[in-house]
């Protein structure tokens, strides 16, 4: 069942922010339950052209307090989304990139039975005490960002391709994305939780889904939506290749039009932004001319197939 939750107002994304070159964030490193002031770390600024409705999406999942699940075209930024928000937002980026074999337990804790077995083992009155149940658990990214919270200081979680674990795994997760607390089963006694009357440090976030597998009706509910297009006006695409550092621009100017009309292609994978990006960055790294940008050449970190190769080629020959 959702719990009544309230909205929070205390935090916006903003694109008219003025985003540094740089700037120090809380190192994800250090120990959460720092009471002191955290360690920071220096942390350069994440290359991303945010969009209003992205901005918007994002401002929906912080007001209600609900995870964002990202869906989108294959490196179209998903991911990196959550990268750019904690940056802007200058919080701390807890990351957990999910396995087919992850378990929903695990984003927020493990529990090394092992060592306490073998703790145990060894241990002789006389000579060692054993050493206290909580020194066997360690906090996973949401159980991280749920233990800062309780000392005052917020988190932007990323949960990247969720659709690559069971659907055991996001079911597993239900309770604690509801109620942002969870107990630890083998010290009992123990809990973590954002304080209920806090909703400005509840953890903003950001779930990527590739739709590799249909996600549960139960898990949907309790997110905010929101498609990520692909940029398709040059300007857009200009501006990416832009940012990341691809300073030519007849360079810029002819892999925009490359990649334009490939996508105009039948294939079996298209090249999306994270194709673009890193085909321009060989093409300046070994100074091609932008002028033979048609024949494709390093065709490999743009299309990654052989069939939709041949099909490339032989579109690109056409006039």
């Amino acid at each position: 069942m959702n719990v009544s939750r309230g909205v929070d107002t205390s935090m916006r994304l903003d694109l008219d922010d003025d985003v540094p070159a740089q700037r120090p964030i809380e190192d994800v490193e250090a120990a959460p339950g720092t009471l002191g002031r955290p360690r920071l770390r220096t942390v350069p600024a994440e290359p991303y052209l945010l969009t209003a409705d992205l901005c918007d999406a994002v401002n929906v999942a912080i007001t209600l307090g609900r995870p964002l699940l990202v869906q989108g075209d294959p490196g179209v930024g998903k991911t990196r989304l959550a990268h750019a928000v904690a940056y802007r937002l200058g919080l701390p980026l807890e990351q957990a990139h999910i396995k087919s074999t992850s378990r929903g337990r695990d984003l927020l804790y493990t529990f090394d039975a092992v060592r306490r077995l073998s703790d145990a083992q060894l241990h002789r009155p006389w000579t060692k005490t054993l050493p206290d149940d909580r020194s066997y658990v360690r906090l996973g990214p949401l159980g991280r960002a749920i233990a800062r919270a309780r000392h005052g200081r917020r988190s932007v979680v990323l949960i990247d391709e969720i659709d690559k674990a069971d659907l055991d795994f996001p079911n597993d997760l239900l309770r604690e994305l509801d109620e942002l607390r969870f107990d630890i089963d083998e010290v009992p006694g123990l809990r973590y939780e954002v304080p209920p009357d806090r909703p400005d440090l509840r953890p903003i976030i950001i779930v990527t889904n590739n739709e590799e597998k249909q996600l549960p009706g139960a898990f949907l509910r309790r997110c905010a939506f929101h498609y990520v297009e692909f940029p398709e006006h040059p300007d857009d695409l200009d501006a990416i290749l832009d940012m990341h550092g691809i300073a030519d621009a007849a360079l810029r100017g002819g892999a925009i039009g490359v990649l334009q009309r490939l996508r105009g292609v039948d294939l079996a994978r298209k090249p999306g932004l994270s194709e673009l990006l890193d085909w321009a960055r060989c093409l300046q790294s070994d100074d091609v001319d932008p002028q033979s940008l048609t024949t494709l050449p390093k065709i490999g970190a743009l299309v990654k197939q052989r069939a939709d190769q041949d099909r490339a080629r032989k579109r690109l020959s056409t006039p």
